[in-house]
C-alpha cells in the first residue's frame, strides 16, 4: 500500500490535469480530504470551487461516470427548481460535466462544484440545525418524488441488496469480502441487524431519491439557512434511513432526545413519514459505515490506524439501540 502522502500527491496530478479541461488551470489548490473522494479546495480568478477526484468503483462495478453525471443532474434539477440551497456543478467549455484525467498509469473521473460558503457547526450543534436540516430534507424527498429524472439516471439503490447483498466495492473489496473482517462478537451483532432489516428493507413503501450522507458534516449553515452538500451517496433507497443518518452519530449521547425531537417534528411539519423504525436503521447507517471503513482501511492507512476504534464505536451505537 502507498503511504497516504503518496496517494494524496499522485492524485493531486490528476486532478491538475482535469482543472485544464474545466478551463480552471490558474489558481491554488488546497488539499482537504483523502477518503471516499480525495478533494481540493481551488481558488482563483473564477472564484472558489471544490475538485473531487472520485474513487473507482464507488458505485459498482458498472460506469464509473453516468453515477457522478447523474448526481450533477439532480444538483442541477433541485437548484433549478426549488429554493434549497445545493452546490452548483461547474461544467467543462464543451458541456461536460465531468471529466476522465490520465495522469501516468492512474485514471479518476473528476468534477467540480461551485464552493458552498457558510460554517459546519460539527461539535457546536444544538436542536435548532436539525431543525433546519429536517426542514430542507423533507423538501429534498419533496423534489425527489416531482422531480422527471432524465433518460440514463442511475444512483445507487440503497436496498437489501446495496445494503446487505454484494453490490458494493469497499476499497478493493466486495462487500461480502468485508464481513469476514469484522471481529466475531462485532459480526455476530450485525448478522442480527441484517435478519431484521432486509424485510424491512423489502417492504418500506416510502422509497425514492435520497441524500443518503445527510448529517451535520454535510450541511454548511450561514445564519438562518442551511445548505446541503457531498450527494456522493445519493442513490434511491427508505426515507426513514435519511433521518437516522442524521442522528447516527448522536445517538449514544446523553442529549439525543431534543436532537431527535428536533430533526423528527420539523420533518413531519413538511411530509408525512413512519418513524417507527428510526433506531433499526440507526443500526443499518452504523453497520454501512463499519463496511465502508473496513474495505477501505485495506487501502488507506489513515483508515487502518483507527479501525480498532471504529469496531468499538460501533458496539456503543449497537448498546444504544438494542442490538
Amino acid at each position: 500500500m502507498l503511504s497516504r502522502h503518496a496517494q494524496v500527491l499522485a492524485l493531486r496530478r490528476v486532478a491538475v490535469a482535469a482543472l485544464g479541461e474545466y478551463g480552471l488551470s490558474e489558481g491554488t489548490l488546497h488539499f482537504l480530504t483523502h477518503g471516499e473522494n480525495t478533494t481540493w479546495r481551488h481558488d482563483g480568478p473564477r472564484g472558489s470551487h471544490l475538485v473531487r477526484v472520485h474513487r473507482p468503483q464507488r458505485h459498482g462495478r458498472g460506469d464509473p461516470e453516468a453515477p457522478i453525471r447523474s448526481e450533477l443532474a439532480w444538483l442541477s434539477a433541485i437548484r433549478e427548481e426549488t429554493d434549497l440551497l445545493v452546490p452548483r456543478p461547474v461544467a467543462t467549455p464543451d458541456g461536460r460535466t465531468t471529466v476522465v484525467a490520465t495522469v501516468g498509469d492512474l485514471t479518476r473521473v473528476v468534477s467540480v462544484l461551485e464552493w458552498t460558503p457558510g460554517r459546519i457547526v460539527g461539535g457546536s450543534a444544538r436542536p435548532v440545525h436539525l431543525r433546519r436540516l429536517g426542514t430542507a430534507m423533507a423538501r429534498l424527498h419533496g423534489h425527489a418524488d416531482a422531480w422527471k429524472r432524465p433518460e440514463g439516471f442511475t444512483r445507487i439503490h440503497w436496498d437489501r441488496e446495496g445494503f446487505l447483498g454484494n453490490a458494493m466495492v469497499y476499497g478493493k473489496l466486495a462487500a461480502a469480502d468485508v464481513w469476514p473482517l469484522f471481529p466475531p462478537d462485532l459480526r455476530k451483532r450485525f448478522e442480527a441487524v441484517a435478519e431484521r432489516m432486509g424485510p424491512l428493507l423489502d417492504s418500506d413503501p416510502d422509497t425514492g431519491l435520497i441524500h443518503a450522507d445527510l448529517h451535520l458534516s454535510n450541511a454548511v449553515f450561514n445564519r438562518d439557512t442551511v445548505a446541503l452538500i457531498d450527494f456522493d451517496d445519493s442513490g434511491f433507497g427508505p426515507r426513514i434511513y435519511e433521518l437516522a443518518v442524521a442522528l447516527w452519530s448522536r445517538r449514544h449521547r446523553d442529549e439525543y432526545a431534543p436532537f431527535r425531537d428536533a430533526l423528527v417534528d420539523s420533518y413531519l411539519s413538511e411530509r408525512e413519514l413512519d418513524v417507527t423504525h428510526l433506531d433499526d436503521c440507526i443500526a443499518l447507517r452504523q453497520l454501512a459505515f463499519e463496511l465502508w471503513f473496513t474495505g477501505m482501511a485495506g487501502v488507506n492507512p489513515e483508515f487502518a490506524a483507527e479501525l480498532d476504534n471504529t469496531h468499538e464505536w460501533s458496539h456503543q451505537i449497537l448498546d444504544a439501540v438494542g442490538y
